[in-house]
């Protein structure tokens, strides 16, 4: 009987799912559109900014680009320039966003001093003055600790449990919370680390595609044309630029934003190994002695 009257004070949490669901749905469909916004920009760039004719000897897109335009020269890059620009734009984008959420998550003051203050609070027994720094905090941080902490006030009221099973019941409420806080961190970073591996392969199929459509023009043409070969290598080259340098952001973003997500586990350990060490060494000797 005790335990099922446990397990019922701390079962009403069914609609967290629901919400975590539905914040999914929405971080998916914020991801599509901005694929494909990122797509319709790309081809209109390529299009009407580097495809100008103004770029272009006698003013035709069909010519070569005109010495030292560059824009010019990478229009001649093909039909994958406008995809290696929307993985670009799409790096930039949801590194943008990474920062942001990231940003948010940390609240509004420094972790260390967050976690420090609630340490302090815990030590003197200010359970409310620990929740109400979760309050001014704020983010993912602080919403893990204040769970912890609303399940210390609880367990500190019951009076029918056990201390392990008590520590057990705050260790899992932390738990519970981080697992519904952390997804929301790494969302969009599994489409930043496909880019750093794709990027690269896509540029790459642009120059085999550049280098056949050179030497294959060099063929039909019957005299060797080295200034038309070079061109044609030089265009066909704009695609591996591309993206190597898509590529490398990618993965830069990806690591910086991985290693500060790691920074927020971190302190959400400390600040849940802290709330448990300190429940277990406030209320230990009062329930043996009970």
């Amino acid at each position: 009987m005790e335990q099922k009257n446990a397990m019922n004070s701390s079962a009403p949490r069914p609609a967290a799912p629901k919400a975590d669901a539905a914040s999914s749905g929405g971080a998916s469909l914020f991801s599509v559109l901005a694929i494909i916004i990122a797509f319709v920009v790309s081809i209109i760039i390529y299009k009407f900014v580097l495809g100008a004719p103004d770029h272009f000897l006698g003013n035709n897109p069909e010519n070569n680009p005109k010495p030292g335009d560059y824009l010019g020269i990478v229009y001649k890059g093909g039909v994958i320039v406008p995809i290696l620009m929307t993985m670009l734009i799409c790096v930039l984008v949801f590194s943008i966003e990474r920062a942001l959420t990231i940003s948010k998550a940390k609240g509004s003051k420094g972790i260390e001093s967050f976690v420090r203050t609630v340490r302090q609070k815990l030590n003197s027994r200010d359970i409310a003055g620990a929740i109400a720094a979760c309050d001014q905090q704020k983010g993912s941080v602080a919403n893990v600790v204040k769970a912890g902490l609303l399940k210390y006030n609880e367990m500190g009221r019951d009076s029918v449990m056990a201390t392990d099973q008590k520590v057990l019941a705050i260790q899992k409420e932390i738990e519970e919370s981080t697992a519904l806080e952390l997804p929301m961190l790494e969302k969009n970073l599994v489409i930043i680390s496909t880019l750093a591996s794709v990027a690269t392969l896509v540029g790459l199929l642009g120059t085999v595609f550049g280098m056949i459509k050179a030497f294959s023009a060099l063929a039909q043409a019957g005299n060797p044309d080295a200034t038309a070969l070079a061109t044609g290598i030089s265009e066909a080259l704009i695609n591996t630029a591309l993206g190597i340098g898509t590529s490398a952001l990618a993965i830069v973003a990806y690591n910086f934003f991985t290693s500060k997500i790691d920074e927020l586990t971190y302190s959400i350990d400390e600040a849940g190994f802290s709330i448990i060490q300190t429940f277990a060494a406030q209320h230990g000797n009062t329930s043996n002695q009970a």
